[in-house]
């Protein structure tokens, strides 16, 4: 977190979880599920930016919320924000609730995964997903299973599941909705990263030149 912008997303593949915002008007989502708290930058992102917003997230370590709480001005506002300190993997199969945007970034201290990319957790991820409902997961592409993690998402949610390419940092989001899932045009997802640039100071739009080199703009069209 930079001190002076707490509510920023300082790190590339935080931003780029953002991306399911360029494909809904800017009163969605109402409801998310977040797996894996860290230092609470997308919470606070989407707390700030996204009023109408309830999260809740889950994370198994109740010392990384007090960490975030501590020293990263997570929100103290608990009707809006619903912390429950559980294994994401559990949490998903007893969930009373869909959920309009479902985010998984979730690691244990050796960067490993458990149950968070496997195809049941993955099958749970879409029957929590409303009808319009997005999921962003953070995958380590430097990872040797990373294609084998694609070929889960996309088993699970029958093809409609895209990786986009690694940042920097070796992150690669991937995302995957239940059909009829949403298109745009690259005019149109610029036409939002612009409106969201304008309203919330994130900039998607390096984002969406590298989509637009990539296989996932097919005909000027973005599919999932």
């Amino acid at each position: 977190m930079r001190i002076a912008r707490p509510w920023a997303l300082e790190l590339d593949y935080t931003r780029e979880m953002m991306l399911p915002l360029l494909l809904h008007d800017t009163d969605w989502p109402r409801r998310v599920l977040q797996i894996g708290l860290g230092a609470a930058s997308v919470t606070k992102f989407l707390y700030r930016h996204r009023p109408r917003a309830y999260i809740t997230v889950v994370e198994i370590e109740p010392r990384v919320t007090a960490a975030a709480r501590q020293f990263f001005k997570l929100p103290d506002d608990d009707e809006r924000i619903t912390i429950h300190h559980a294994d994401g993997a559990d949490f998903l199969v007893t969930a009373k609730h869909d959920y309009d945007l479902i985010l998984v970034d979730g690691f244990d201290a050796e960067a490993r995964t458990g149950r968070l990319d496997t195809l049941p957790f993955y099958l749970d991820c879409r029957a929590r997903l409303a009808g319009d409902g997005l999921l962003a997961v953070n995958l380590l592409s430097r990872r040797k299973d990373f294609r084998h993690s694609v070929k889960r998402l996309e088993e699970a949610f029958d093809g409609h599941a895209v990786a986009f390419s690694s940042c920097d940092s070796g992150n690669a989001i991937a995302l995957a909705a239940n059909p009829p899932t949403p298109t745009a045009t690259l005019g149109e997802l610029k036409a939002a990263a612009t409106r969201l640039k304008r309203d919330t100071g994130l900039n998607l739009l390096p984002t969406l030149t590298r989509l637009a080199q990539s296989r996932h703009l097919a005909g000027g069209v973005f599919t999932l």
